[in-house]
């Protein structure tokens, strides 16, 4: 057993190496390389919290509709309304949300504004989710 490089997060091990971590002050892994390595490959708090919100605005069935059907063409409003059963206003809702988070972009013709994904790494998010929610 090996002490660890930093002080204040959860030890493991026996209640004899807690006892004796608390007396020197300092915590006791089972792999302390490990733990370092983890803590490195850690995001910071910024990305963490910038992920959460990514997750959050994906983890709406609407919105995950939406984001689907985009994935294979663009839309405007009124098609989007119509294709999934809801009013133009809870659609335009959902795109809000959604742009906020760069997960959707649009481009005007006219009147009309056309939505579709930001950039591949939403489609290719989506596909490697679908991908993971199948094989179970």
């Amino acid at each position: 057993m090996s002490t660890h490089f930093n002080e204040g997060g959860p030890s493991l091990g026996s209640s004899a190496v807690k006892r004796g971590a608390a007396a020197t002050g300092k915590l006791v892994y089972i792999d302390a390389a490990s733990v370092r390595a983890a803590r490195t490959d850690m995001p910071g708090d910024r990305m963490v919290k910038a992920l959460a919100e990514t997750f959050r605005a994906l983890s709406d069935p609407t919105r995950i509709r939406i984001i689907s059907v985009l994935a294979g063409q663009e839309l405007c409003v009124f098609d989007l309304s119509r294709l999934l059963g809801l009013t133009g206003s809870a659609v335009s809702h959902q795109l809000r949300l959604l742009r906020g988070q760069r997960l959707v972009k649009y481009r005007k013709e006219g009147k009309v504004a056309y939505y579709s994904l930001d950039d591949d790494h939403i489609r290719n998010l989506m596909e490697e989710c679908i991908k993971h929610v199948t094989v179970g």
